[in-house]
C-alpha cells in the first residue's frame, strides 16, 4: 500500500523532445512535457476541450531510454509521482513548481528510435 500514496499514471503526448543530460556525478537525467486532454460537454451542452501541461522528469536508465525512444508529438503512459519544489529567482521572491518524477513509461504510438541519440 505504500507505492500507491504518492502515485500518478497519465496518458498524453509529448510536447517537446527528451532534453538530456550527463550529471557531473555520472547521473542520467531527462526533463519533458506532456500534454493530457479531457474533453467533455459544459452545461450549455457545449464541447469544451481541457489541455493540461505536466513537467515531467526521470533519472538513470529511465532517463537514457525515455531519450532513445522518445520525440516530440509521442503518446506515452507512464507512472510517476508528484513532486512540489522551489527556488528563489534573481529577484529573492520564491518561485513554486510541480514536476512529474517518471518510474515507468511506455510508448503507446509506432516511433522509430530518435536517430540523434
Amino acid at each position: 500500500m505504500n507505492s500507491i500514496k504518492n502515485s500518478i499514471n497519465l496518458i498524453g503526448r509529448l510536447g517537446n523532445d527528451p532534453e538530456f543530460r550527463n550529471l557531473e556525478n555520472g547521473n542520467k537525467l531527462v526533463k519533458l512535457t506532456l500534454a493530457t486532454k479531457d474533453i467533455y460537454n459544459n452545461l450549455n451542452g457545449e464541447k469544451v476541450i481541457d489541455t493540461q501541461w505536466h513537467k515531467l522528469i526521470a533519472w538513470g536508465k529511465v532517463a537514457e531510454n525515455m531519450n532513445v525512444f522518445l520525440k516530440k508529438g509521442n503518446e506515452i503512459a507512464l507512472t510517476g509521482k508528484l513532486t512540489h519544489n522551489s527556488f528563489k529567482d534573481d529577484q529573492g521572491r520564491m518561485k513554486y513548481y510541480s514536476e512529474i518524477v517518471v518510474n515507468e513509461f511506455m510508448l503507446l504510438t509506432q516511433s522509430n528510435a530518435r536517430k540523434d541519440a
